[in-house]
């Protein structure tokens, strides 16, 4: 439930090359990826994450006042399609790693606030190698069909270009076209 060592320097690295002044991240955890992001965050920018849970946006907190990046990390707490509602674009960077039941209806909420050179990144878009099996060997797992429908759906947005990486348990990166 965490993106490892190496997926956080893959995502500083992204933010940087993207110049991002205004990052949006549904799916908070622990923090670890915010902070991973505000690394490679433009002079100035900022970054906005979603979570749930007022446990995990606790411990988030903590560890992004730890770090010392409290006025450039902003944790919401609630549900994230409700606090993407509330949001005005453009957004630099999207990094969508939360429920996978509503990866479909984050990706729609958010490609409109999106900046016309901006990315989204959707973590766990290969789910263990679960998405490329069969549907009768997946019957019953709501996530990785979610995932599938998910992939399905971006691959065909003919609003996108879209790549599918190997990074750890799968990233799939997204523009605009």
């Amino acid at each position: 439930m965490m993106v490892g060592h190496v997926e956080g320097r893959f995502l500083e690295m992204l933010v940087f090359a993207t110049r991002a002044q205004r990052v949006l991240e549904i799916g908070c955890f622990s923090g670890y990826s915010s902070i991973a992001m505000a690394a490679g965050l433009a002079e100035g920018g900022t970054i906005t994450t979603c979570e749930i849970d007022p446990e995990r946006a606790e411990v988030a907190r903590g560890h992004i006042e730890r770090a010392g990046l409290s006025d450039r990390i902003e944790v919401r707490l609630g549900p994230a399609i409700e606090t993407i509602a509330t949001l005005e674009g453009p957004f630099d960077f999207v990094f969508i790693d939360a429920d996978k039941a509503s990866y479909l209806d984050y990706y729609e909420a958010a490609l409109p606030l999106l900046a016309d050179t901006g990315l989204i990144v959707a973590d766990n878009t290969l789910w263990s190698g679960r998405v490329v099996q069969v549907a009768s060997e997946t019957d019953g797992d709501a996530d990785t069909e979610a995932i599938k429908r998910f992939n399905d759906h971006v691959a065909s947005d003919e609003r996108v270009v879209a790549v599918q990486l190997t990074v750890r348990d799968g990233m799939t990166v997204v523009r605009k076209r």
